[in-house]
């Protein structure tokens, strides 16, 4: 291959365009989407990619695939198959941690093998608290485990996580820029790198049993479930005390004032419900209004709670006679939600977003980097990765859970599931593999088997399905998709490819390039996400192979593979999901993940050059 390829316009345009978006992506001024859709603009304007071809990202098998693993998750969720399987794992592991940890981290990676890797950890968040709060092992000890071996997992399929999915078309468009003379790149089957995905979990597993654990937060934290709501927010974040109702007579202050001047008042304990007339209801919005005969469900220690009704001229009841069947703990109570890093309500405030008025949800407190803030809490800014602490009745929990801007990692009972379709969804589910295993049904066609399956059996329902897609996560990666189809006909990926090589020393072995090129992709994943470090690198790799003399399939997989590393950074969604529930600092993921990551390379290149 000639490395002396000149630097044409095409080719500067397009490593401008990669150096935008790694830029962008850096700062997060703009929106991970926007930039994206900006780029397939440029993309088009510029005419680097055919007007008739650039938006065929969005029907591609990559992002069909990515969309039909969604909805089967939410199908397999929506039976209650978690919940049986969090059942046999304790029974399983009889209280031991080791024993725990294994067999958690073991499913969940098998699980990752044929559902998106944040669905996956999403589903298992709840099971992470259930398993903590049962067994008193902190949440610390578990989720970093539980992530590396859903990462790991996702190795284990070509549907496991977005690089594998995204592969194969990269493949297909590759071959029309091939030298004459060389093979062509054939897709790979559905379950071709499942060796190197067994491995891949088998040394995650290995890798926190015997050494990574000792990397790992000491820390005694429990986890979350309504009957312990009580102990757990005490000793976590100081909301104590129990649930009062204070009636409001003629001559109280709080006459006239709305519930949220009344929170500001000094001493004021948590004010969770109010019942003016006839209606009742918790969370009540701040500008509610409190008259003559109002009452007032507030939680708080007795002492407190005394002082600020004598101060306020309230009648106290300790006997909840108005909200008995609302604080209930089957029906409502306190919980702690994680804010992904596809939030919208990231950047805005309680008050903004109005949690109480649109969705029924108290903000009652925000655990940033493992310090707790409550103080003025409504006006805080939300950040990606916070944990939010709040009260709520559980259906309306469920329901502002399903729009994905936060993640409950409290067990509460859920919304409406339909345990009487496991058998259902679990026989749609195992057909749907099968077909998969066909080398002439593209994997695409066989997952949206079963996704038709699914809806036309009732597990799940249409508007359910359109709600567990990332609409984010699509749009990405089908805006994203035409960069690498230029990088690769423009000349841009063999220029680079070219350049790189001449700066190696000559007769480096080519298992070692392999390492360098996977090492690549792992630091351009830390920086533009997976998605884009694919994207962007395997057209490189495979022009790398051609110009060392290699094998660009193999060149071309272990890219695929070192992409899904970042365990040490939230553009990793799978990471930033667990950094708020774990209470982990950016030491703590370094220190446990990037040793983890290295190893990681060194399997796949290895387990790659083995097989292929």
């Amino acid at each position: 291959m000639d490395t002396a390829l000149t630097l044409t316009p095409d080719m500067m345009l397009v490593l401008g365009l990669v150096g935008l978006t790694m830029v962008l992506f850096v700062f997060e001024r703009v929106r991970a989407d926007v930039v994206a859709l900006s780029v397939l603009v440029l993309l088009g304007l510029t005419g680097l990619v055919a007007p008739e071809d650039l938006f065929d990202g969005f029907s591609g098998n990559a992002v069909i695939s990515v969309m039909a693993t969604m909805v089967l998750g939410a199908g397999l969720d929506r039976t209650g198959a978690l919940n049986r399987l969090a059942g046999w794992l304790l029974r399983r592991a009889q209280g031991v941690e080791q024993r725990l940890l294994l067999l958690t981290t073991a499913v969940a990676g098998l699980n990752s093998s044929v559902m998106q890797n944040p669905s996956v950890l999403a589903l298992y968040l709840p099971v992470a608290s259930r398993l903590s709060s049962r067994t008193g092992v902190a949440l610390s000890r578990m989720l970093l485990p539980l992530a590396a071996a859903i990462v790991m997992g996702g190795s284990l399929t070509m549907v496991g996580n977005s690089p594998l999915i995204l592969l194969n078309d990269l493949l297909v468009s590759a071959n029309a820029n091939l030298p004459s003379g060389v093979a062509t790149l054939e897709p790979l089957q559905m379950f071709a790198p499942l060796p190197i995905g067994l491995a891949l979990l088998l040394l995650s597993l290995g890798y926190f049993r015997y050494f990574g654990g000792k990397a790992l937060p000491e820390e005694s934290d429990k986890g979350v479930t309504p009957a312990r709501t009580q102990s757990y927010f005490a000793n976590t974040y100081g909301i104590e005390g129990e649930v009062f109702e204070l009636t409001v007579g003629a001559d109280s202050p709080l006459v006239g004032m709305s519930v949220g001047e009344a929170e500001t008042l000094h001493g004021a304990p948590l004010l969770l419900a109010l019942k003016t007339g006839n209606e009742s209801r918790l969370a009540p919005p701040g500008d509610a209004r409190i008259w003559v005969g109002s009452v007032l469900g507030v939680m708080g220690g007795k002492q407190e709670v005394t002082d600020f009704a004598q101060n306020n001229f309230l009648r106290l009841s300790t006997r909840l006679r108005e909200f008995g069947d609302l604080f209930n703990p089957s029906r409502a109570g306190i919980s702690e939600a994680v804010v992904p890093p596809t939030s919208k309500y990231i950047g805005k405030t309680a008050r903004d977003l109005q949690l109480r008025k649109q969705l029924g949800i108290s903000l009652l407190a925000i655990n940033r980097d493992k310090e707790v803030l409550t103080d003025n809490v409504r006006e805080l800014p939300i950040r990606a990765g916070d944990m939010l602490v709040l009260h709520s009745i559980w259906t309306d929990l469920s329901d502002a859970a399903k729009g994905r801007d936060f993640v409950v990692v409290t067990d509460y009972p859920k919304g409406e599931q339909r345990p009487h379709k496991f058998r259902i969804a679990m026989v749609i589910f195992a057909i749907t593999m099968m077909i998969a295993l066909s080398t002439r049904i593209p994997p695409s066609i066989a997952l949206m088997t079963g996704v038709a399956g699914m809806l036309l059996t009732g597990v799940l329902k249409m508007d359910e399905a359109y709600s567990a897609i990332n609409w984010k996560t699509v749009f990405l990666m089908a805006c994203l998709i035409p960069l690498g189809w230029a990088m690769d006909s423009s000349g841009a990926a063999a220029w680079v490819a070219g350049h790189t090589l001449e700066r190696l020393p000559e007769g480096m072995p080519m298992w070692v390039i392999q390492f360098l090129v996977g090492l690549l992709t792992t630091c351009f994943a830390l920086v533009i996400s997976q998605v884009g470090a694919t994207i962007v690198m395997v057209p490189m790799a495979i022009n790398v192979a051609l110009a060392a003399g290699g094998d660009p399939l193999v060149f071309a997989l272990v890219t695929a593979l070192a992409a899904s590393n970042n365990l040490m950074t939230p553009s990793n969604p799978v990471m930033s999901m667990i950094t708020g529930p774990g209470g982990y600092t950016a030491r703590d993921m370094w220190r446990a993940g990037a040793p983890l990551s290295l190893c990681c390379i060194v399997v796949q290149v290895l387990a790659v050059n083995l097989l292929f």
